[in-house]
């Protein structure tokens, strides 16, 4: 079974501010203006640890953090149970929940960890950089595990709360419960990769702070990432197929179209298709076929068209949702599936809880 235990956090004291101010959307999903924003929010919002200057700075910064009490050690190690209230790109609302737990990461061939997308070389060294400094990992990686998790919430006011998400302490975690469990990175690939590489330079597993959600849990959602195309002459012949009259009637089609093979509505100035692919192909491997060259990604189906319409771009591949049963079957195959496959909203927020290195 993986190694799962409760750990000593260290979190925010009072002393910091509202935690509202301080948390932050993980690194990957912060842009350059909104950095910006979260930095001038307060002078110990996360993101000056998770997208620092450099990795030097930030490990000075944490260490200020710590000595001015700024950020203090929990005494007694703990699993949390952690609710997270949202509204999705659907506009529905939804609640999912899992279990922060400390978790040793241990190289995929031993099968208790999963991965299903390829990572990015200088991703995962930028984050190794950063972990190698400071030490501790401000925010958790997002697993699945296959089948129920007991999730029922206290009958007690949280121990941790901002923006839509709530934290219990679990004192009475038991590990052994979850034993012969598959774990399937859902979202964190560069940092669960970049902590194997640092336990490799330690001679010994790194730990990482990581989020369990079941695959059972009703608030668990996996939205499309739409593709786009610019500077691809070959996508001309897109037009060559059967034609469909508008955007809404093609993702009609697509939604009634079997999951025994893959399908994609295709977009361009003029014509609007749908494409059908093979037998035990996902949708993102069928768009994959057109490489990765000038390809952008949205998760809105509108943008993407009228991205074409404005002549921004080539053409646009409207997709449905990965599922998350074939998100497994990739991954127990040992196959990858290509970047953006999956879109696993929301991502856990960073700050709420720190994960330090020695226990």
């Amino acid at each position: 079974m993986a190694d799962l235990q409760p750990f000593r956090a260290v979190r925010y004291s009072g002393a910091a501010g509202p935690l509202v101010d301080l948390v932050a959307p993980p690194y990957d999903a912060v842009g350059r203006e909104e950095r910006e924003q979260l930095f001038s929010r307060s002078l110990h919002n996360v993101v000056h640890l998770t997208l620092p200057e450099s990795a030097e700075q930030a490990a000075d910064l944490y260490g200020e953090w710590l000595s001015e009490g700024i950020l203090e050690r929990e005494d007694d190690p703990t699993a949390w149970l952690l609710s997270e209230e949202y509204v999705g790109p659907d506009g529905v609302g939804r609640e999912r929940r899992g279990i922060v737990v400390s978790l040793a990461a241990e190289p995929y061939e031993s099968g208790r960890v999963l991965p299903h997308e390829r990572t990015h070389p200088h991703i995962r060294e930028e984050r190794l950089r950063l972990l190698r400094a400071t030490r501790v990992q401000p925010e958790p990686v997002f697993l699945l595990l296959d089948g129920h998790l007991d999730t029922e919430l206290p009958d007690r006011r949280p121990d941790v709360e901002a923006s839509g998400s709530r934290l219990w302490r679990l004192a009475d975690f038991d590990p052994s419960s979850l034993e012969d469990r598959s774990l399937l990175i859902a979202d964190g690939h560069h940092r669960y990769e970049s902590a194997l590489e640092l336990g490799a330079e330690l001679g010994a597993h790194a730990r990482i702070m990581a989020l369990l959600v079941a695959t059972s849990d009703p608030g668990l959602h996996v939205f499309p990432t739409h593709r786009t195309f610019s500077d691809r002459p070959e996508l001309a012949k897109l037009d060559e197929g059967e034609a469909v009259e508008t955007v809404d009637e093609a993702l009609a089609l697509l939604a009634g179209e079997s999951r025994t093979r893959s399908a994609a509505v295709a977009y361009r100035r003029g014509w609007i298709g749908l494409l059908h692919g093979e037998e035990d192909e996902l949708d993102v491997e069928l768009v994959g076929r057109f490489g990765l060259e000038g390809i952008g990604y949205t998760q809105s189906a509108s943008e993407a068209v009228a991205s074409v319409d404005r002549a921004e771009v080539d053409a646009a591949f409207l997709l449905r949702a990965t599922r998350v049963e074939d998100v497994f079957a990739v991954a127990r195959s040992g196959r990858r599936m290509p970047p953006k496959s999956t879109y696993f909203f929301p991502k856990p927020l960073s700050g709420l809880l720190f994960h330090p290195l020695e226990p």
